[in-house]
């Protein structure tokens, strides 16, 4: 195993890789709604054999990030290679309606830039029997429906390469009858009075017993990702196929999905590829998601687009980043803005919309264990006062945690004098990103927009779930209504 700290990357990724001469099959493993709690990232409960094997022989990103804690705006990002933010895909689920988004001109989805290379293009969800079915795209914009050859790369031409997109359920299968009929046979059965919970999530027994099924998730995932392993085996393909491993953004929990803090940012990333990628190194640099398709063209040889904003994580294109940026916006009928940037040791949070609580009222989430037993113990006044503030009181505008010091991000440093340089230095890389990327969440989308996509929401629901869209939606237009400058 190979270590590789930040300063030394900078002189080591722009060397080029010795690579083979043909084209290689490319495969994206994506999992839904999971943190990097996987073996070669953290101590963990959750077994992961499979994913420490993918690791062990390829290459593993430690301080590897979503530019969107959410899953429709990080699909947008990573298919595209651009911020979701430069290319107007920022709000989740948006463009759903009678208003569509249209990419910028030029702009195009990676699977179109392939197939133009020859490649046969894939998009499959797995299934418990091993078999692809259609699989997620759940992108903003609008696509061509053949954007897309089939869900299994098993029709291609023979000799043809192919770029394979599996997409896993993950998180989203705990607390489901499904994970029940797995447990003992694909997860090793974790119990709740065992986890370690975070230290800002209050010891209950529904958030105990949630984290023990999130952790089975991402044991049932180690199984899936062993199953697709076995399959490019079978076919003889090992060699000659890259596989690249993640999830689209973290745990969905109080302060993960939906959120720019590490819980909702910070992802798995291995990438494995023979003759391409060495065994076993350790990448400790900082990574954006969305170089996940520069570095994907760049093993197809395909020249980098000058428009795209990820960067190649190999070979003479490569170029280490100073420091990573996320960004939330309207999640669901929820309106929001929040920026991040995270350095090596710092992470920067600016709330655009602080008087909002973080727990605003939003239908998806507070449907879920987790929130229902933070908003009872909150009714009961017995949330510790920190944490309870945390939750359900107005933000600070400028949030500044130290990592080093602080992993949990629990001590707001904004407002400390002895950090007062370096939180200058933080506000002007944000300040910097959004003029220099054209951040296109700096006004809210009209009411239009808005209206269009909650139309859809709406849509085919009835009893007290559409009366909770309705009360939430009404919630958020009367907090407009109130606000003299709707782009803080």
């Amino acid at each position: 195993m190979r270590i590789l700290a930040a300063a030394a990357v900078a002189a080591t990724i722009a060397m080029p890789a010795s690579a083979a001469s043909e084209q290689p099959n490319i495969i994206w493993i994506i999992s839904e709604d999971q943190s990097d709690h996987f073996g070669p990232f953290r101590e963990s409960m959750a077994k992961t054999p499979n994913v420490d094997r993918l690791a062990a022989e390829g290459a593993t990103f430690t301080r590897a990030f979503v530019t969107a804690p959410v899953c429709s705006p990080s699909r947008s990002a990573i298919v595209t290679g651009m911020y979701q933010t430069s290319i107007g895909a920022h709000n989740h689920r948006s463009g759903r309606g009678d208003l569509r988004i249209q990419l910028p001109q030029g702009v195009e989805p990676l699977p179109a830039i392939l197939r133009r290379a020859g490649y046969y293009v894939t998009n499959g969800t797995l299934l418990d029997s091993g078999d692809l079915r259609k699989g997620k795209t759940d992108y903003n914009f609008e696509f061509p429906a053949d954007l897309y050859d089939a869900a299994d790369w098993a029709d291609r031409a023979d000799g043809q390469p192919f770029f394979a997109q599996i997409q896993l359920r993950g998180g989203k299968r705990r607390n489901q009858r499904s994970l029940e009929r797995l447990r003992g046979v694909r997860t090793s059965g974790i119990p709740p009075e065992k986890v370690t919970l975070p230290p800002y999530y209050p010891d209950h027994p529904d958030i105990r017993k949630d984290w023990a099924q999130y952790l089975e998730s991402v044991e049932h995932v180690d199984w899936e990702v062993g199953q697709i392993l076995q399959r490019v085996e079978r076919e003889g393909i090992s060699g000659s196929t890259a596989v690249f491993f993640l999830s689209d953004h973290g745990v969905s929990h109080a302060r993960g999905k939906q959120f720019v803090t590490e819980e909702g940012t910070k992802v798995p990333l291995i990438v494995r590829a023979p003759d391409r990628v060495e065994a076993g190194l350790v990448r400790e640099d900082l990574v954006a998601h969305i170089d996940v398709a520069a570095t994907t063209l760049a093993f197809a040889g395909v020249d980098v687009p000058d428009w795209m904003e990820g960067r190649p994580l190999f070979g003479p294109g490569a170029a280490a980043r100073d420091y990573v940026v996320s960004a939330r916006d309207r999640c669901d009928e929820t309106v929001d803005r929040i920026r991040s940037v995270r350095t090596e040791r710092y992470r920067y949070i600016r709330n655009f919309v602080p008087e909002r609580p973080h727990l605003q009222p939003n239908r998806y989430k507070d449907a879920k264990a987790v929130l229902k037993a933070l908003q009872a113990l909150h009714r009961e006044g017995a949330l510790p006062k920190r944490i309870d503030a945390m939750f359900f009181a107005s933000r600070p505008r400028e949030e500044l945690y130290d990592l080093a010091e602080d992993p949990w991000e629990m001590r707001n440093l904004a407002g400390s004098p002895d950090h007062k340089k370096t939180l200058g230095k933080m506000r002007g890389l944000l300040e910097d990103w959004i003029r220099d990327t054209g951040d296109r969440g700096q006004d809210f989308e009209s009411a239009a927009e808005y209206d269009a996509d909650m139309a859809v929401y709406l849509k085919g629901r009835d009893g007290p779930d559409v009366e909770t869209l309705r009360r939430n939606i009404a919630d958020t237009a009367a907090w407009r209504r109130t606000r003299t400058d709707e782009a803080p």
